[in-house]
């Protein structure tokens, strides 16, 4: 990915795209540095599932258009074995910040997101919000849907971390006037370096 003369950012693949920044470091600080500019939710399950924490944020953007994709990471104990990590991204039309991480080849999860009855449900600033289940690497789980007319995908690592999408998680929008959580943090999410492989 890289940058033309005239500040666009452009990928050989997928052709005009956003530039994602580095992650935010998973604290008070790297919170306040991905909301600079954010159009787009940040949105995190609100409360934590027992035993989770914060483990950090993706931004995609530019300083013209602003964070136009975003991503908030927490772990913890997985309910079968062992530890798992769940990402939670809202994204314009077209940024491809989801796919990215969910390892799919385009920008967005394709047919299997509004095909038959929804897989899971989760709810977004009070609302409720259909997911479906994308096929994507045997390593995670995929889900997507649409929350304030804008993409929102789950991606949990491994595969088997999906099922707590069944459990109906409450999500809040990190933007909101007036939030202040007193967010618990751990070590940075393997998932967020930059390959989007651990």
């Amino acid at each position: 990915m890289a940058a033309s003369p005239d500040g666009e950012w452009g990928c050989s693949l997928h052709g005009p795209v956003l530039p994602l920044d580095p992650p935010c470091p998973p604290s008070t600080e790297g919170l306040q540095e991905a909301l600079r500019g954010a159009r787009v939710p940040f949105w995190l399950p609100w409360p934590l599932p027992s035993g989770w924490l914060v483990t950090g944020f993706l931004r995609a953007g530019d300083e013209r258009s602003g964070v136009r994709g975003s991503g908030v990471a927490v772990s913890g104990p997985g309910l079968a074995a062992g530890p798992a990590d769940m990402l939670l991204v809202a994204e314009e039309v077209g940024v491809g910040l989801g796919a990215h991480y969910a390892g799919l080849p385009g920008l967005d999860p394709g047919p299997a997101a509004d095909d038959g009855p929804p897989h899971a449900k989760v709810t977004a600033d009070g609302r409720p919000v259909p997911l479906w289940a994308v096929p994507g690497p045997s390593d995670r789980a995929v889900y997507a849907g649409e929350a304030m007319g804008r993409w929102l995908w789950a991606v949990l690592w491994p595969a088997d971390a999906g099922v707590m999408l069944l459990d109906h998680l409450q999500l809040i929008d990190l933007r909101a006037p007036g939030m202040d959580l007193d967010l618990p943090y751990g070590a940075p999410c393997p998932w967020l370096a930059p390959s989007g492989d651990a």
